[in-house]
């Protein structure tokens, strides 16, 4: 199901875009650079508020790529049924532009500026016409 889903999604986590670059990761879990971007500007702005970085937590980041494509095949933006606090958004030209629309958004602030949380999945996916659904997932 995951794969007929994850098929679905045309291009497949921003294909062959700038931000679609494979990167490493300290974790298990390859990041492409548009996923890595998300955490990079999200961790900096916890930084820049005296927040300690999130850590990448492959689980959450398997989750937030199906929900990320669940929406975009769906053309869909409704928040996870999933136990995780969570940002979802759709529109954004690029990662730094979705993390600036959460940071001016005092729910979705809150979720990244959260002291308690310290885990991060992140995920984006491309609709056919070139709308972008973001996601990013946090837990403790």
């Amino acid at each position: 199901m995951i794969a007929k889903m994850a098929l679905c999604a045309t291009v497949l986590l921003l294909g062959s875009d700038a931000e679609s670059q494979r990167t490493s990761s300290t974790t298990d879990c390859e990041l492409l650079q548009i996923e890595q971007n998300i955490i990079d500007f999200t961790n900096a702005e916890r930084v820049r508020h005296g927040r300690t970085p999130l850590q990448v937590d492959p689980g959450l980041m398997r989750s937030a790529r199906k929900h990320a494509a669940w929406m975009t095949n769906r053309r869909s933006l409704v928040h996870t049924s999933q136990p995780v606090a969570e940002n979802i958004a759709m529109g954004q030209r690029d990662s730094r532009q979705a993390v600036n629309a959460w940071m001016n958004s005092s729910g979705h602030r809150a979720n990244i500026l959260n002291p308690g949380y310290s885990r991060i999945g992140a995920a984006a996916y491309r609709t056919p016409s070139g709308t972008i659904y973001w996601c990013q997932q946090f837990v403790r």
